[in-house]
């Protein structure tokens, strides 16, 4: 099943010579369960996709179908409504709050999606454990290591049991064993049956996706590379 489709859409800002169009024509779909990444030079639309797959910005025209549901105009209540059921989130910077421990930090989403008391605690409790953080539950941010603390924010996007996991530059803060740690963990999570979509500049973290997709001017230029055809391309 396609569980992202992406037909037509177009991204634009500004008007007359200002204009620039950060996405011109994009058609693009993700399979449920692939493990998808998102490359290209700086300034190519990667991120601006990024931010309409994930229901964070809308395309001036053009559909986007998550989970078969045309989701590209709909007002911000239905797209906050969307993120939380439906998409998790893992970004460059943590974005945990500090006076919270990590099983607090992955329990809050579940307050907005109005899940009861014992089961946000079970729940929380059982992502933190698959990203082996289990003697970790009450140790705060500042605790952690950069890479625990990455760690407890994919247990907090995962929580929600989305069906899409988007991860934006998730190992632009980290060293390469760490880097590498957290890429294991999504690997784990794509073999349990998540769709997960990455965003980076990475040659060696895109060569461990099944599939990449290469966007220049706004543009995919490529939908279908393969690890192995990164070692054929100039990569910036």
């Amino acid at each position: 099943m396609k569980i992202i489709r992406l037909e037509n859409i177009f991204k634009i800002y500004g008007s007359g010579e200002t204009e620039v169009k950060a996405l011109n024509n994009v058609n693009l779909t993700i399979d449920e369960g692939e493990y998808c990444s998102i490359m290209g030079p700086s300034g190519s639309g990667k991120s601006t996709a990024m931010n309409i797959i994930g229901c964070l910005d809308r395309p001036s025209s053009g559909s986007y179908y998550l989970d078969n549901v045309d989701v590209a105009q709909m007002n911000d209540k239905a797209l906050a409504h969307i993120r939380n059921k439906k998409l998790g989130f893992v970004f460059q910077q943590f974005h945990l709050l500090p006076q919270l421990t990590a099983l607090e930090n992955v329990i809050l989403p579940m307050a907005y999606a109005g899940i009861n008391p014992q089961e946000r605690r079970d729940r929380a409790t059982e992502a933190l454990i698959k990203v082996g953080l289990e003697k970790r539950l009450n140790n705060k941010p500042t605790q952690l290591s950069g890479g625990q603390q990455q760690r407890v924010a994919i247990a907090r996007a995962i929580v929600n049991r989305p069906v899409v996991l988007l991860a934006d530059e998730p190992t632009g803060a980290l060293d390469s064993r760490t880097t590498q740690e957290v890429m294991d963990i999504f690997s784990e999570l794509n073999a349990s049956g998540i769709t997960v979509v990455m965003v980076t500049h990475e040659p060696e973290v895109a060569r461990q996706t099944q599939r990449i997709v290469w966007f220049r001017d706004g543009e995919v230029v490529h939908s279908h590379l393969t690890p192995a055809d990164l070692n054929h391309m100039a990569v910036s």
